[in-house]
């Protein structure tokens, strides 16, 4: 998600450029931490479309007008919130991973915080975020491939953890849509299954699936965990058999 200007061209520029205002303790005590704090609470309660001003502002017992001395509009308020989840990631520490291993730890740990906070699902994407903790992340996950064999082009650096990145969002955002349907529907994996294998014993019994057939009949079903690790390990032999080629 892109880093957003408040206001126009002649605005106040970005969020991270703005010194916070200094405190008011009357009628209540608020900072942009406290701000952004409250909007987590509320988008880990009832989901992101829930987040605004008005209802933030009313959770710090503040007028919302106040709030816009802190931050300009709501797009910078899901820019902050992001940040804050980058902010919960650690980032790999010490000159002992391989680049594998480097990435394998920031994309587990991604997707922890990501289960942790489903909203952060639907902010990742497009545009790079510009948040300190956004950054800091970025840079982990460049400094992982610079200068490991066969990544002495940046190019190939940006290629290569673009590549993982895009595989990381999509895996995340796939379970946490299959997290939220099970919750819509009250229907977990194996029951969303039961109710619609009748359907799907009549596809394929038509003979125009063979494919889906196979996979129906002989595929293993494998959990969450399995898969997002297994297509981890897929993208990176990829990666490295290309890079040795």
């Amino acid at each position: 998600m892109a880093a957003r200007r408040g206001g126009g061209g002649d605005g106040p520029g970005l969020v991270w450029d703005r010194p916070e205002p200094p405190d008011r303790p009357v009628p209540s005590a608020l900072s942009r931490d406290r701000i952004v704090a409250a909007a987590i609470r509320i988008a880990d309660a009832d989901g992101l479309a829930a987040v605004s001003i008005r209802k933030v502002a009313a959770e710090l017992n503040a007028g919302p007008m106040r709030m816009y001395t802190y931050l300009s509009t709501k797009e910078e308020l899901l820019d902050l919130m992001a940040d804050a989840v980058y902010g919960e990631i650690p980032l790999p520490r010490g000159t002992g991973q391989d680049w594998r291993e480097a990435l394998r730890t920031l994309a587990e740990r991604t997707r922890r915080a990501a289960r942790r906070h489903e909203w952060f699902a639907d902010l990742l994407g497009g545009r790079p975020l510009l948040g300190p903790n956004a950054l800091a992340h970025l840079e982990a996950s460049l400094a992982a491939l610079a200068g490991a064999p066969g990544f002495e082009d940046i190019d190939t650096v940006v290629r290569v953890r673009d590549a993982v990145n895009a595989y990381v969002i999509g895996a995340i955002r796939n379970e946490i849509t299959e997290r939220r349907a099970e919750r819509d529907t009250g229907l977990d994996k194996e029951q969303w299954q039961l109710a619609s294998s009748d359907y799907l014993n009549r596809v394929i019994a038509s003979g125009r699936h063979p494919m889906l057939a196979k996979v129906v009949r002989d595929a293993e079903d494998r959990d969450a965990d399995t898969k997002f690790d297994t297509g981890l390990e897929y993208l990176f032999d990829g990666i490295a058999a290309q890079l040795d080629g």
